[in-house]
C-alpha cells in the first residue's frame, strides 16, 4: 500500500522507538544491519506505519520488532507465522511482516513455515540466519554448519545444514530470496521486492553472531565474519581488488524463486462472499 504523498528522505530514526535505545544486540551483530535494511525498504515502498504490523517470535531476531515504531507483536517461540496468519486474515488492509530466526522458524516453527508458504497468504517473512540459538544458550540450530562448535555440539556439529530457501520454494512460497548483511543495498532492494509481491514472501538474511557463535568457533570479529561470507560469494575478490567480476558459487543470493498464483486471503474472502450471496452463514 504505497503512500501517494511525495517521497521523503530516509531517516532511520523516524522508524525506531527511541525509548528502546540503546538496543540489546551484541557489538557486531548482523541483526542491526538487517533491521535498518527492513525499515529502509518499508520507507521506499511507502508503507504507512499505522498500517504496518510486525510480528516476531523468540530469540535475538524476535527482539527486533520492539524497536520498530509501528504496530508490533512479540509472540511465542516458533509461532510468529501463525499469529501473522490470523492477523492478516482479520485485517487484510495491513502490511504484515514477520521477523524470525533460524531456530524459531526452522526448528520449532518449521511446520508453520511450510503451511504459510503453501497457503500463499500475503505476508513477508524475514528469517535472520545466524546459525545458532544466540539468546537461549548457544545451542545448535537447523542451519549450523557442519563441524561448528555450539553448546550442544562440543565435538563439532555432525548434522547437515538446512536450506531454508529450498524448503520455502518447494512448499509454494510466491517469492523466495537470500542476501547477506554485508550487501546492505542489495538486501534493502530484495526486501522491497518481497514486500511488493502479492503472496507469501520469504527472505533469508545471512547474519552474523559474533559473541555466541563467532567467538566459540574462532571466526573473528564482525568484519572477519562478514568478509568470510564475501569470500564464499566472490572468492577471487577476497583481499584483492573489488573490480574482479562476480563469481557465484553454491551460495545463491538475490531472487531465488518467484511465481504468481492465487493469494490465499483474496481466495478465502471470495469464497465467503459467494456463500453470503447464497444465503449461507459465512
Amino acid at each position: 500500500m504505497k503512500d501517494t504523498t511525495e517521497a521523503t528522505a530516509f531517516d532511520v530514526n523516524s522508524w525506531i522507538r527511541q525509548e528502546q535505545m540503546p538496543h540489546f544486540l551484541c557489538p557486531g551483530c548482523g541483526h542491526g544491519i538487517a533491521l535498518r535494511a527492513l525499515v529502509w525498504a518499508l520507507h521506499e515502498q511507502g508503507i504507512d506505519k499505522d498500517k504496518l504490523a510486525v510480528v516476531s517470535g523468540i530469540g535475538c531476531s524476535g527482539r527486533l520488532s520492539a524497536y520498530i515504531d509501528a504496530n508490533t507483536f512479540h509472540t511465542t517461540h516458533g509461532r510468529p507465522l501463525t499469529f501473522a496468519t490470523g492477523l492478516k486474515l482479520a485485517r487484510p488492509d495491513l502490511s504484515v511482516v514477520v521477523i524470525t530466526g533460524d531456530g524459531d522458524c526452522l526448528a520449532i516453527g518449521g511446520n508453520h513455515l511450510i503451511h504459510a508458504a503453501r497457503r500463499n497468504l500475503d505476508i513477508t517473512c524475514l528469517m535472520l540466519n545466524n546459525e545458532i540459538y544466540g539468546m537461549t544458550g548457544g545451542q545448535v540450530s537447523p542451519t549450523t554448519a557442519e563441524g561448528r562448535y555450539t553448546s550442544t555440539t562440543p565435538q563439532g556439529n555432525t548434522e547437515p545444514g538446512f536450506d531454508a530457501c529450498a524448503l520455502a520454494a518447494a512448499a509454494g512460497a510466491g517469492f523466495v530470496g537470500r542476501e547477506v548483511t554485508m550487501q546492505v543495498l542489495g538486501l534493502r532492494d530484495l526486501i522491497g521486492q518481497a514486500i511488493a509481491h502479492k503472496g507469501f514472501s520469504f527472505v533469508e538474511v545471512l547474519s552474523d553472531c559474533t559473541e555466541i557463535y563467532g567467538r566459540k568457533n574462532d571466526l573473528g570479529a564482525s568484519p572477519e565474519m562478514m568478509l568470510a561470507k564475501k569470500s564464499e560469494m566472490r572468492p577471487f575478490a577476497y583481499r584483492n581488488t573489488v573490480d574482479v567480476p562476480f563469481r557465484p558459487n553454491h551460495l545463491r543470493t538475490g531472487v531465488i524463486a518467484r511465481s504468481e498464483r492465487p493469494e490465499y486471503g483474496a481466495a478465502y474472502r471470495a469464497m465467503a462472499a459467494g456463500l453470503r450471496g447464497e444465503g449461507g452463514d459465512a
